[in-house]
C-alpha cells in the first residue's frame, strides 16, 4: 500500500464516496473543497485509489472529513494510517506552546474506530453536543 499526500482528485473522491453509499456534492462544490483542503491523504494499491481523508481548518481548529476506505479494503489498517497521517500533519503545524483542536463527525457505528485513535465522544466533561445544519438547494 502506498500513501500519497495532497493529490486527491475529483474522480477518485467521487468514486470513493460512492463506494460507501455517500451522496455526492455538485462538481463545482467538490472541486472548490478539494482545492481548499489543508491536507489530503490517499491510499493507493495497484494504481487504484482505495482510501482517502481530508483535513480542513484554520490553524487552531481543524476538522477531519471524508475518511473513506473502499469496502473490500476495510479492516486492513488503511483508515488508521490515513487518520494518523492527518494527526501527524496537525502535530507538525501546531507551534510550541500552542494547541490545536481536531473535530470530526463519525458515521453511525464507526465511533469506536475513532475512540481507539484518541477521539472522545461528545458531550463529555468539557464539551456539549456536536451539532450540524445542512442547507439544500
Amino acid at each position: 500500500m502506498e500513501y500519497k499526500e495532497n493529490v486527491l482528485c475529483y474522480e477518485d473522491y467521487c468514486e470513493l464516496r460512492e463506494s460507501v453509499g455517500w451522496l455526492l456534492f455538485s462538481k463545482e462544490q467538490t472541486q472548490k473543497a478539494l482545492s481548499n483542503s489543508l491536507y489530503t491523504v490517499i491510499a493507493v494499491e495497484d494504481r487504484q485509489t482505495v482510501g482517502m481523508g481530508r483535513l480542513i481548518g484554520d490553524g487552531m481548529y481543524y476538522t477531519i472529513v471524508d475518511i473513506v476506505v473502499q469496502p473490500d479494503y476495510q479492516r486492513r489498517g488503511i483508515g488508521n494510517n490515513i487518520i494518523n497521517r492527518i494527526l501527524g500533519f496537525v502535530d507538525r503545524e501546531t507551534p510550541t506552546g500552542g494547541r490545536s483542536s481536531i473535530q470530526l463527525i463519525a458515521e453511525k457505528g464507526k465511533e469506536t474506530f475513532y475512540e481507539n485513535l484518541g477521539f472522545k465522544i461528545i458531550p463529555h466533561e468539557f464539551c456539549g453536543s456536536g451539532m450540524r445544519k445542512v442547507i439544500r438547494k
